[in-house]
């Protein structure tokens, strides 16, 4: 299964993110505000850079079944940048993907931020100094946060062959490595 394949070999790509992002602080109650402008801003350009790229590069079949409309975050982020004061930006990073497979793999990093973005979003909800934060990306599918992700991942499981795994693996690893290096 794909997605067990891509879990297996980005581990050091999320370890490296959650380092990045001061995730440790969230649950001991010491993350600040400006921690999560942090956090939000990185995910932004991330978003910012790829959203519309690995949307254009998914056939009809994909689009159907993982219900892409549903999935967009870029209009949810730039919500989160306006209530904390960030300013948008311009795309200034060229980052592609040369087939359907490493959007997919890309999608997969983006996905995973969401199911671990719900976490962040109720952690961070019960912090002092959040009382007023609206978590429009991190809270985006609310209680369908579970669903979503077991539909991306089947998704993934069913229709991406063995021989297309690395593909999909490249294009997390470009994702994960923009996501690492983008500030």
């Amino acid at each position: 299964m794909v997605s067990e394949y891509l879990k297996q070999n980005t581990t050091d790509y999320h370890d490296a993110a959650e380092k990045l992002f001061n995730s440790e602080k969230i649950f001991n109650k010491t993350f600040t505000l400006e921690d999560y402008k942090k956090i939000i801003h990185t995910n932004y350009l991330m978003l910012l850079h790829s959203e519309d790229k690995i949307f254009s590069s998914l056939s009809g079949k994909y689009a159907e079944k993982l219900q892409l409309d549903a999935r967009k975050k870029l209009s949810l982020i730039e919500k989160d940048l306006k209530s904390l004061s960030l300013e948008n930006q311009e795309v200034s990073h060229n980052l592609e993907f040369n087939n359907e497979h490493e959007a997919l793999g890309a999608m997969y990093v983006i996905e995973g931020s969401t199911l671990g973005g719900n976490v962040i979003a109720k952690q961070l909800s019960k912090t002092e100094g959040f009382d007023e934060v609206p978590f429009n990306f991190f809270g985006c599918y609310q209680e369908n946060t579970g669903p979503m992700w077991k539909n991306f991942k089947e998704v993934l499981d069913t229709e991406v062959a063995e021989e297309n795994y690395k593909e999909v693996l490249s294009g997390a690893k470009k994702l994960y490595t923009f996501l690492l290096n983008v500030n």
